[in-house]
């Protein structure tokens, strides 16, 4: 493990390439190499009939320029620090600063490569890496890069939980301040946490527990140690993170308090007494046939009483007889 400090003085551990590695992907990358140009100086020489001696000549030379210099120089441009061997065993080229491989870089170890590999059989670089305490090659030394590995061990570290007494009060943080690069630097130093020494493992929690402090309100209690700080805080973020995606893709919050389940309604069925059936009406009957009365000679019916005549209204008017 070795200390990068980042642009913004964050320092970062990184796991240097062993030799061995090294070895076996400059290998790969040299018989790549060397297969390139046996393949091209048979093409070419198919058509030495047809050009002179000089042409060839020529197309070799920039041939062989092409293949031991651009062969590197393309690969470790375009894949950010990557040949062929060095993407077989999980290695990687990148600057002092952890920042990635630059073409300036790149061709600087690229035409390095040609003197400490083709034509010293590579005794300047195994001498040099052996000396160096990262391992770094003339070509490295020259360019301000180092090779880094990339297969480390995940066996702890990948999932930052929350701690159980930080929970309540991870929930009252506001964290809308907090920069995506002091958070990157929790992650990794929460992933590699078990590899440090405890000396190292405390000075860099403190050192990024108080970077993240300066952006994240309220302060943490009283006796939480660094790891479990940035936990709560990253842990917290990563809630969030989720709930709003899933805002964003359509689904609502479940309520807070217990609800019962949703049921789908059934078909409606009848009630229990059957389905209403409306009251039996009584058979019409027509009505019994007029009869006048008849008259009664012994009875004598009295007669009508006279109108009285009309009385006056207040006001002396008296209606039309």
């Amino acid at each position: 493990m070795s200390e990068v400090v980042t642009g913004d003085a964050v320092v970062v551990e990184v796991r240097v390439a062993q030799m061995p590695s090294r070895a076996l992907a400059i290998i790969i990358d040299m018989a790549v190499q060397f297969t390139v140009l046996i393949g091209a100086y048979a093409l070419l020489g198919a058509f030495a009939v047809i050009s002179d001696s000089a042409a060839f000549g020529a197309a070799m030379i920039v041939l062989v320029v092409l293949v031991l210099v651009g062969y590197p120089v393309i690969f470790e441009t375009l894949s950010r620090g990557r040949s062929l061997g060095k993407l077989a065993l999980g290695l990687r080229v990148v600057g002092d600063d952890g920042s990635p491989e630059r073409f300036r870089q790149a061709l600087f170890r690229g035409l390095a490569g040609v003197v400490e590999f083709w034509m010293l059989s590579g005794a300047p670089a195994l001498i040099s890496s052996l000396v160096s305490q990262r391992g770094k090659r003339l070509g490295d030394i020259f360019a301000g890069t180092i090779v880094i590995s990339e297969r480390a061990p995940r066996d702890h570290g990948q999932f930052i939980e929350m701690p159980p007494p930080l929970a309540s009060w991870a929930a009252t943080l506001e964290l809308s301040r907090l920069p995506d690069e002091v958070a990157q630097a929790a992650r990794q130093y929460l992933s590699r946490w078990h590899d440090l020494s405890p000396q190292v493992r405390h000075e860099m929690g403190v050192r990024i527990a108080t970077q993240v402090a300066a952006f994240v309100s309220p302060a943490a209690p009283a006796g939480v140690p660094p790891h479990a700080y940035l936990s709560a805080v990253l842990a917290e973020r990563r809630r969030r993170e989720q709930m709003r995606l899933a805002l964003r893709n359509g689904n609502r919050l479940a309520p807070q308090g217990p609800q019962p389940p949703y049921q789908q309604p059934g078909p409606y069925q009848q009630p229990a007494s059957g389905p209403y059936r409306p009251p039996a009406a009584a058979p019409y009957q027509p009505p019994a046939p007029y009869a006048p009365p008849q008259p009664n000679h012994h009875h004598q019916v009295p007669a009508a009483p006279a109108p009285e005549p009309p009385k006056a209204t207040p006001g002396g008017f008296a209606p039309p007889q």
